[in-house]
């Protein structure tokens, strides 16, 4: 069992202009713990969905405590990423339902609607959990891969020089 070696927590406003403060933390969160540049974008998109899903969906106009809660915890091995609000209970089955594959018969309207964005964040998190007791919580992990070689690339010859 690995533990946590750092916990970053923050709590900032459910407005749309704090998103982009949310995505510049977790970038240099996980570019000290060297995750590749694809996995930082992967990882950037899918905070920056789950923190629009807040800012869109979870409050009220009116309600006080209009905040979005971010955690993320670094592992070894990954970073786990956990997005809430406090905007109320959620049927959390009816919304994981939803964000099943994205169907052809589907209007852009249909997807805007909060089902893209949660297919896109399990699409680039290696693994995502919902739950609903007070409101949302997304938990989001990206693991961390080190050195070792996209299973999909091929073997590099060393007579290649580096392209830095």
């Amino acid at each position: 069992m690995t533990h946590t070696s750092d916990v970053i927590e923050m709590k900032v406003p459910a407005k749309p202009e704090y998103v982009g403060v949310v995505r510049l933390t977790v970038s240099g969160v996980a570019n000290r713990l060297g995750y590749t540049y694809d996995d930082i974008e992967d990882i950037k998109i899918a905070v920056a969905e789950a923190c629009t899903n807040v800012v869109n969906h979870a409050y009220e106009v009116n309600q006080t405590d209009n905040n979005m809660h971010l955690r993320f915890a670094v592992f070894e091995d990954r970073l786990e990423l956990t997005v809430a609000d406090k905007g109320g209970t959620i049927n959390v089955d009816k919304l994981s339902n939803e964000r099943g594959p994205v169907r052809g018969d589907q209007s852009i309207e249909e997807l805007k609607e909060g089902g893209l964005g949660l297919f896109l964040i399990d699409t680039l998190m290696d693994k995502v959990e919902i739950r609903g007791e007070t409101g949302v919580m997304i938990i989001m992990t990206k693991f961390l891969q080190g050195d070792e070689v996209e299973p999909n690339a091929q073997g590099i010859s060393e007579e290649i020089p580096d392209q830095q």
